[in-house]
Order: C-alpha cells, then sequence, then structure tokens
C-alpha cells in the first residue's frame, strides 16, 4: 500500500489531500475480495455429520468433543471429559469454530472457487483441522487449478485413528459431491 500511495503522490505533484487519500482508500477497497463465509448449505451439512452432543463425547480418536463437534472453547480451553452446554451455547461454540475455519480456507485457497466449493472446503477443514488442510494435496492441486484432481482428494481423508472410518467415507463422498457442484 505505501508503494501505491507514493505513486499517487508522483501523479499528484509530490503530495496528497485527505479527500484524494480518502478517495484512494474507496478505490482500493472496491478491488479487495469479502471474505467468503460458509453458507446455509454448508451450516446443515457440517451439522447433519457432527451432530448436536450436549455432553463431551470421545470423538473416537481420543478428542474430547461437544456441540456441533467444538474441540476446544472459544476461551481456549479443550473441551474435557463430564463437560456440558446448552443448545445456545452449542450453536454459538460452532459459530466461533466456522469462523477459524472460514479464515483458514479463505486463506489458503488462491485461485476462484464458488460457495459450493468454499462451503465443502470449510466442511472438511472442520473435521481435519487447518493444519491438515493448508498442508493437504487436495489444496495444492486446487491452488494448481486441478479442480478434478482436488475433487479425487477428499476420499484420502476417510480415515481416523489410522482406519477407514465409514462416517467419514460418507461426509467425504457427500463434501465432494458439494464441491463438484455448479451453482
Amino acid at each position: 500500500m505505501a508503494n501505491l500511495f507514493s505513486n499517487f503522490r508522483k501523479l499528484a505533484g509530490g503530495s496528497l489531500s485527505q479527500v484524494q487519500v480518502d478517495q484512494i482508500n474507496h478505490l482500493v477497497a472496491g478491488f479487495q475480495q469479502k471474505a467468503k463465509t460458509v453458507s446455509t448449505t454448508g451450516i446443515a451439512l457440517i451439522c447433519s455429520f457432527e451432530g448436536l452432543k450436549l455432553k463431551a463425547y470421545d470423538d473416537g480418536v481420543g478428542v474430547w468433543t461437544i456441540g456441533f463437534g467444538t474441540t476446544i472453547y472459544p476461551n481456549g480451553i479443550k473441551v474435557r471429559k463430564g463437560d456440558t452446554c446448552t443448545e445456545a451455547q452449542a450453536k454459538a461454540y460452532m459459530a466461533h469454530d466456522l469462523k477459524k475455519f472460514e479464515s483458514a480456507v479463505d486463506s489458503a485457497v488462491t485461485v476462484s472457487i464458488n460457495q459450493n466449493q468454499f462451503d465443502a472446503l470449510v466442511s472438511l477443514t472442520y473435521n481435519i483441522g487447518t493444519g491438515a488442510f493448508k498442508e493437504s494435496t487436495l489444496l495444492k492441486r486446487l491452488n494448481a487449478l486441478d479442480y478434478k484432481g482436488a475433487s479425487a482428494q477428499f476420499a484420502v481423508w476417510n480415515k481416523g485413528g489410522g482406519r477407514v472410518m465409514q462416517g467419514l467415507v460418507n461426509r467425504r463422498a457427500v463434501e465432494r459431491e458439494l464441491f463438484e457442484k455448479t451453482l
């Protein structure tokens, strides 16, 4: 941005008025893309697979989970055995979690994707975590404009604790179908 303003100062003959700075900021804001957010379709997909649990449970691989798949509360504390929540709290935890996963997908994907693709990627990331998503072959292929190759990678993420889990096989198939769907 400093370089941009420096070039505008040169064009203006050495200095910019506050009005000109405001106009440049307005122009730049028009070029910046707004961060994507998951749609109601994406939220419904995540909820359908995560389910609502008001009492903490072991997710099958030793991670305590509550609500709609929350593993860490908004205050940074991990979910523990014996924890409980209300439905309203579960929704608030999910809204907080979604921001993290939306941001991770939005910042990691460098190519154009539609809302369905974004929703599928957020659902995947919500399940596998941001680190795994950012290091995934799926993301590498997507950012290389290999949409078909990226789509095929959903099926790779079907294991929990080193073993294939039918629930993950089912979830990945639905996410892949959504990813491949055009609007």
